[in-house]
């Protein structure tokens, strides 16, 4: 499809990607894009939302595309300064090389886990322009989620003694046996809910956490996001439901409501905390509006897709 580069890339990695793997995997990223013969110049995120101004900083001085190399975090932070530095229109090209946990939005973009077949998909793919959200001003290309999601996704980060995806569902039984619970009302397109709530799912992609597909119907470039709510229930019934959400099977259950909006506003009481691309950046926010943004993010995928 031709090379995506003009003039040179901007490769931002996230070192702690993978509990610091991805500061090991350094080496290998930048043989393989020299490999490639691909131009690009590589920076090293040093502290947390580092990347949202490195990538907006990229956008603004020519470089395409801009590569995010670590996990959902990575890819999150670099979404935000690519869409901050966009204007009107779409995102210079957004490459991505995964080195995280759970790679959702990699995953569902079909981004091979490999280095050097994800470079190759950077040098040789194609473009795809996809929706993003946006909720409380922070930008999500996957996933956000307020209730018991960022309370699990908080402690997944405690469990630093686990590896691998089955750290989240670890985090998500811990989580559903103190049982959190809180008030919200949800107002969006085409309905109205007040009452007790245990979580709100919101997704432009269909999985979140590496292993729960959440909004499994959602689709990434219809304008619209994908959302769940359930009311509290008791613990038992909470554990039947968890292993539903691996499949998505859980949206058919008589208490879930599975449904797509353009907006959807919430007042939760007590606050509770936010997550967007698997990073909590509220703890205790009263006032939640989520809104899409039609073909937003240009994303380079694999050419047969």
């Amino acid at each position: 499809m031709g090379q995506l580069f003009n003039p040179s890339a901007k490769v931002i990695v996230n070192p702690y990607a993978g509990r610091w793997q991805a500061r090991e995997k350094i080496p290998k990223v930048r043989a393989a894009l020299e490999r490639a013969g691909l131009d690009f110049d590589l920076v090293v995120t040093q502290q947390a939302d580092e990347g949202i101004t490195l990538a907006a900083a990229a956008a603004r001085a020519g470089f395409s595309p801009v590569v995010a190399v670590g996990g959902d975090g990575t890819y999150s932070e670099v979404v935000n300064g690519l869409v901050a530095a966009a204007g009107d229109g779409p995102t210079v090209p957004l490459g991505i090389i995964p080195l995280g946990t759970a790679n959702d939005l990699a995953d569902m973009l079909n981004i091979p886990r490999d280095v050097e077949a994800a470079v190759d998909v950077i040098r040789r793919g194609r473009t795809l322009v996809i929706d993003v959200g946006r909720v409380n001003g922070r930008y999500f290309g996957n996933n956000s989620a307020v209730g018991l999601e960022p309370v699990i996704t908080l402690e997944n980060a405690r469990l630093v003694w686990v590896k691998g995806t089955v750290r989240y569902l670890l985090a998500a039984i811990i989580c559903i046996l103190r049982r959190p619970q809180w008030n919200m009302t949800l107002e969006w397109d085409a309905g109205r809910y007040h009452g007790s709530t245990l979580l709100v799912s919101v997704g432009n992609s269909r999985r979140t956490g590496g292993i729960f597909f959440m909004t499994p119907q959602a689709k990434m470039d219809d304008g619209l996001l994908d959302f769940c709510f359930a009311p509290v229930m008791s613990r038992l019934r909470l554990l039947q439901l968890l292993p539903m959400t691996l499949s998505g099977s859980h949206i058919h259950q008589p208490k879930v409501t599975y449904t797509r909006t353009k907006r959807l506003h919430i007042t939760s009481r007590p606050g509770t905390p936010i997550q967007a691309d698997g990073e909590v950046f509220e703890l205790e926010a009263a006032e939640i509006l989520y809104e899409v943004i039609p073909h937003k993010l240009t994303v380079i995928i694999p050419v047969a897709q």
